[in-house]
């Protein structure tokens, strides 16, 4: 078991500060240091996305764990805030039903998740149709 200096530290809103990197065990490590109810919630975002986008790629850029098809061609990433997860849709406006949350990026919705609120289906649907855009390159 890791101690508690070992641990990664935690930015403002709990986010974890995670060492950029590609692959499953960067995004992993993000999951494991997710504070409280989140990193469970870290999990099934995580498993849903891998059942429903056969192949998918996985990086840790900027804090937040990004998901996509090719590297750097990115459909979806997420962040921990201190009262929710935020997932970032990057064509967020391409997707049926749009999610709620506005950004100051035309194409970008975001679907935020408090605790107990986690609609699988839904996000499984949206995950779908986002894997089948182009991606965002970042």
């Amino acid at each position: 078991m890791a101690s508690k200096s070992n641990q990664p530290k935690l930015l403002s809103g709990g986010n974890p500060q995670i060492a950029k990197g590609y692959g499953n065990e960067p995004v992993q490590a993000y999951i494991a240091a997710m504070p409280g109810w989140k990193s469970d919630l870290g999990r099934r975002i995580d498993g849903i996305i891998e059942l429903s986008v056969p192949g998918v790629r996985k990086a840790v850029k900027w804090n937040s764990p990004f998901y996509g098809l090719e590297d750097d061609l990115w459909f979806l990433s997420l962040h921990c805030f201190t009262n929710y997860v935020k997932v970032t849709f990057f064509r967020g406006t391409s997707l049926d039903p749009v999610p709620e949350g506005k950004s100051k990026h035309p194409q970008v919705r975001y679907y935020d998740i408090h605790e107990g609120q986690f609609d699988e289906a839904r996000f499984a649907d949206w995950v779908k149709q986002a894997a089948a855009l182009p991606g965002e390159k970042m």
